[in-house]
């Protein structure tokens, strides 16, 4: 059983997936790169401008499975650049204070729209 998630307060899809699926007791997010939903837009800068819009969409999507990031158990983040991760660092941790996820980082060739950055998370969902 699986119920697919749509908040207009993330980025449209740009392809035949969903923003997240809900599962069982979880929600998994599709990879977010740094789309502000406003204007469908790439956000311009660095990779800590990226990082923090990635992580609000992130957000968004948690919120709207009625999920929050303090309930994310593993996030996936891939770098076009690993001498990135510092920086990406900085910023994630200030999203991630006090329940710190499981995660991997990875460095891959190639990003769609060419980003900084990609990050996908895992969370559970408080059963009411």
């Amino acid at each position: 059983m699986k119920k697919t998630i749509y908040t207009k307060n993330a980025p449209e899809p740009i392809g035949p997936y969903s923003q997240g699926i809900v599962s069982h007791s979880y929600v998994f997010t599709a990879g977010q790169i740094a789309i502000d939903p406003a204007t469908g837009q790439l956000v311009q800068g660095d990779i800590k401008e990226q990082t923090r819009q990635v992580l609000k969409n992130i957000r968004a999507i948690l919120e709207a499975a009625g999920a929050s990031i303090d309930s994310v158990v593993k996030t996936t983040v891939f770098l076009k650049d690993m001498n990135e991760f510092l920086t990406m660092n900085e910023v994630y941790g200030e999203f991630f204070k006090e329940s710190k996820p499981a995660r991997s980082t990875v460095q891959v060739s190639r990003l769609p729209r060419d980003v900084n950055v990609e990050i996908e998370a895992i969370a559970s969902i408080a059963k009411s």
